[in-house]
């Protein structure tokens, strides 16, 4: 059988401007298969939430722990001050 003479694409019967891959030519064949392995592909990828699907990782940094608190707490507790004197203004 002459496959030269097959195109590759062949026009839709349907009415419309489309075109489909020809299986009688090795290559329309060749591209439906490979079309169809890669629709496969993807469909079981997002099946499983794989390679370009996959959901992000979660973040790994974490803030630093709260160790102490400002001002640091006392040995001792502190008295209250004095308050300090005021002046009074002279007459």
């Amino acid at each position: 059988m002459n496959y030269d003479r097959e195109p590759v694409f062949k026009r839709s019967k349907w009415g419309t401007q489309r075109y489909y891959y020809n299986p009688r030519n090795p290559i329309g064949l060749t591209l439906i298969i490979v079309s169809l392995l890669f629709a496969g592909t993807m469909m079981l990828l997002m099946a499983n939430r794989a390679g370009p699907f996959a959901p992000e990782p979660a973040p790994t940094w974490s803030p630093p722990r709260y160790e102490y608190s400002w001002p640091p707490p006392a040995s001792t507790p502190t008295p209250w001050p004095a308050p300090l004197p005021t002046s009074t203004p002279e007459p």
